[in-house]
């Protein structure tokens, strides 16, 4: 009777482990950022990030995971991404704004683990608890809070056997937050600069006060001028940009320096006049948001450095060289160096 049980009990384990999938019979619970308890493979190869924010943290801290891009860089992103990752495929994000991945591309990629980063709130956990259901893989939200960033690096290097790389990045991060954070709190409340950020060809949506589109202006020690509201974007009106009349503008559109020199409503100004207007690097990722991931590092030590040049011995080419081996592992050309002062430097004054 038990030799006859034994082959049918073996079957049934058979069934259950394929219907599991690989990994999943031997994984360790792990309770995400949103309080979802997650099994998560012991050991973990393919990782599929769920938005930008989360490809960008996975590509500085273990590319050879990586499974694919949320959407495939532009050429002139390429430019600037290690050869063994740009051109990896593209399937679109599962979440955020724009989300076009379908449950079929996420399968075909065969990911051991999705990953999304940033906001973990209910609406985010619902839909990693949907594809989760949907697709059969483990689905982990991590807290994308900008000052949590060394936390974050070791998080996902412990689920993923990056423990020692993330240790190392962590500490990167720590240094720069720390660093800045030394370097503004010495500078009095009435001597911070004015800050406004335009976004868009026209410079008339912004972020507000506390808004993770603005949240490293106010850590670099800019004060938003836009600090009405409760976070997130809005648009505003050219008047309500002259009655701040802020110190300093930073824009998101390559173009908007000189459009703002030559345009009568902006030339009034007077940090349009100073020549105050700053554009943010986006290459390979942006330096103040889009996306508000990692990538905001170096933009953190940018705005410092703009904002008060004296309390910083390290010249921010040294800063940008450095930053982008670490992390995003490439060593920059200089012609690819210049362009990135060129645009961070602003056009200068137009009087």
């Amino acid at each position: 009777m038990l030799r006859r049980l034994a082959p049918a009990r073996l079957w049934i384990c058979l069934v259950w482990a394929c219907l599991l999938g690989p990994g999943l019979a031997e994984a360790r619970p792990f309770t995400d950022a949103a309080g979802r308890r997650v099994e998560v493979p012991e050991r973990v190869t393919r990782v599929l990030a769920a938005g930008p924010p989360a490809a960008v943290l996975l590509y500085t801290l273990a590319p050879g995971k990586m499974v694919g891009w949320p959407r495939t860089p532009s050429p002139e992103e390429k430019a600037f991404l290690s050869p063994d990752t740009r051109d990896l495929p593209a399937y679109g994000r599962l979440t955020g704004r724009g989300n076009t991945a379908n449950v079929e591309a996420v399968l075909a990629l065969k990911p051991d683990l999705i990953v999304d980063v940033g906001s973990v709130g209910a609406t985010y956990a619902s839909l990693a608890d949907r594809v989760q259901a949907q697709t059969g893989i483990p689905y982990l939200l991590l807290d994308g809070s900008f000052k949590n960033t060394p936390e974050t690096y070791r998080s996902l290097g412990a689920l993923i056997g990056a423990e020692t790389e993330a240790e190392a990045l962590a500490g990167e991060a720590d240094r720069i937050l720390k660093a800045v954070a030394e370097a503004v709190a010495a500078v009095p409340e009435e001597k911070r600069p004015r800050v406004y950020y335009g976004r868009g060809p026209r410079g008339l949506e912004t972020g507000l006060a506390g808004s993770i589109n603005t949240e490293i202006i106010e850590a670099a020690g800019g004060r938003n001028v836009a600090a009405a509201g409760a976070g997130g974007l809005a648009s505003v009106s050219p008047e309500q940009v002259l009655v701040w009349n802020p110190d300093i503008v930073i824009a998101l559109d390559p173009g908007f320096p000189k459009a703002a020199a030559a345009d009568p409503f902006w030339s009034g100004l007077k940090a349009v006049r100073e020549g105050r207007v700053h554009t943010a690097p986006t290459l390979p990722f942006g330096w103040i948001d889009a996306p508000p991931g990692v990538n905001r590092l170096i933009g953190l030590r940018w705005l410092a450095g703009l904002f008060f040049p004296e309390r910083f011995s390290q010249t921010l080419g040294d800063a940008v060289r450095d930053f982008y081996r670490r992390f995003y592992r490439v060593e920059l050309e200089p012609a690819q160096l210049d362009r990135l002062l060129r645009e961070a430097a602003g056009p200068g004054p137009t009087r």
